[in-house]
C-alpha cells in the first residue's frame, strides 16, 4: 500500500480516516459506511455488516465488524492520542471526545495525496476523457433548436452509457441563452432557440475517476457581443493553457486568464475561479482560483475553464481538463474548441 505508506510519513498520530472518498483512496473500499484507522504498524478497516463480505476483499488491512453507528463503537473501544479528519460532523466529533479520547484535529492529509495523481489514476482519468471526446463528437449530431434543455440532456446521457461511460461525473449542465448566464445552470424546460449561444458541461467517470468538460456552441448566426466574448474566453484558456506548469501557484494561474477577460470590454465578467483539480471527486485539491493557497506539483489534474457571464443574456465557458508537468501540460482534452453551430 504505497498510499499508506505516503501517509504514515505525515502523520504525528494514528489519524481515523471517516471521509468515504479519502478510505477508497487508501485501501480501495468504496462504501457507504466505514472508516479507517492508519497507525505506523497496522491498518484496520471497520465496516457493519452489510459490508462486511465485501470488505474481506481488501488486501492489508485488519478487519473488524462494527455496530451501524461506527463512531459511536469506536468512541467506546479506542484509546490514546487520535487524529481525525475536519471534515467530520462535529456531532460526531462530540461523540469521539465524549469517549475519552485524545481527538486532535487534521486537515487535507489524505487529500494532499490525492492531489497529485499516479499512473494508474492518470490511466483512468485518459479514458474518461476519451469517451468524454467521444460523446462530445457525437453530440454535435443532436438535435438543439426547438427541444428542451433537459431533453438535450437526456441524450447526451445515452451518449455517455453508448460510448462506455460508467456512471455520470454529476448533474449536466445544459444552458442556453440567459440561461447559460448561470454558470451552475440545472437544464430545465426552456427550447433551445435559433441564434443562441449553449453551454454544455458534462463529464463521466471511470474506475471511479472523473471527467468535466465544457463546450460552449451556437445554434445559428451570432450578435457581435456574442462573438467578441467567445474569442476573449478562447484567448483567455489559450493564455492559461500555455501558462500552467509545476511551481505555479493557483493565484498566478488564474491570473493568466483573468488578465485577458479584465483587458477586454468584458472585466469583471470570469465569475469564477479558472479551475479546480479532478479525481475521485470533480473538485477537489488544488484550486486555481483568486482565493487559492495551492501550488501546482507534477501529476496534478486540473480543469481549465475560463467564461463569461452577462445575466440575463448569455455564458461563455471552455473547459479542459489537463495534467500539470514539471515543464507544461499535457491536455487530456481532444475535443474541438473553435464555435461550431449545431442544428
Amino acid at each position: 500500500m504505497n498510499r499508506i505508506a505516503r501517509l504514515r510519513e505525515r502523520l504525528e498520530e494514528p489519524l481515523l480516516v471517516t471521509n468515504l472518498v479519502n478510505v477508497r483512496y487508501l485501501c480501495g473500499f468504496d462504501s457507504s459506511n466505514a472508516a479507517l484507522l492508519v497507525e505506523q504498524d497496522r491498518v484496520r478497516l471497520f465496516t457493519d455488516f452489510r459490508y462486511i463480505d465485501a470488505a474481506r476483499a481488501v488486501e492489508d488491512v485488519d478487519l473488524v465488524q462494527t455496530k451501524r453507528a461506527i463512531i459511536g463503537e469506536l468512541a467506546e473501544t479506542l484509546k490514546g492520542r487520535i487524529g481525525f479528519e475536519t471534515a467530520l460532523p462535529f456531532e460526531q466529533y462530540r461523540t469521539l471526545a465524549s469517549g475519552g479520547l485524545d481527538v486532535v484535529p487534521r486537515s487535507g492529509l489524505v487529500e494532499a495525496l490525492r492531489a497529485v495523481k499516479d499512473e494508474s489514476e492518470l490511466a483512468l482519468l485518459r479514458r474518461a476523457c476519451a469517451i468524454t471526446d467521444l460523446t462530445y463528437e457525437r453530440l454535435l449530431d443532436v438535435r438543439f433548436i426547438g427541444r428542451r434543455e433537459r431533453d438535450v440532456a437526456w441524450d447526451l446521457a445515452r451518449l455517455f452509457h453508448e460510448e462506455g461511460a460508467e456512471s455520470f461525473a454529476f448533474e449536466f449542465i445544459v444552458g442556453s441563452g440567459p440561461t447559460g448566464s448561470r454558470p451552475h445552470a440545472r437544464a430545465g424546460d426552456r427550447k433551445i432557440g435559433t441564434g443562441e449561444l449553449v453551454v454544455i458541461d458534462a463529464g463521466c467517470t471511470v474506475g471511479g475517476y472523473s471527467s468535466d468538460y465544457t463546450r460552449t456552441f451556437s445554434t445559428g448566426p451570432l450578435g457581435e457581443r456574442e462573438r467578441e466574448a467567445y474569442e476573449v474566453v478562447a484567448l483567455a484558456q489559450d493564455a492559461a493553457l500555455g501558462g500552467i506548469r509545476a511551481g505555479l501557484s493557483g493565484v498566478d494561474a488564474d491570473r493568466l486568464a483573468r488578465a485577458i477577460v479584465d483587458e477586454s470590454e468584458f472585466e469583471g465578467l470570469m465569475g469564477h475561479g479558472l479551475g479546480h483539480g479532478l479525481g475521485l471527486e470533480v473538485h477537489e485539491a488544488p484550486k486555481l482560483s483568486t482565493e487559492s493557497t495551492d501550488v501546482l506539483e507534477a501529476g496534478n489534474v486540473v480543469t481549465v475553464e475560463p467564461g463569461v457571464y452577462i445575466a440575463g443574456e448569455f455564458g461563455i465557458r471552455i473547459e479542459d481538463d489537463v495534467v500539470v508537468k514539471e515543464d507544461g501540460i499535457e491536455n487530456l482534452s481532444g475535443f474541438r474548441k473553435d464555435l461550431v453551430e449545431v442544428g
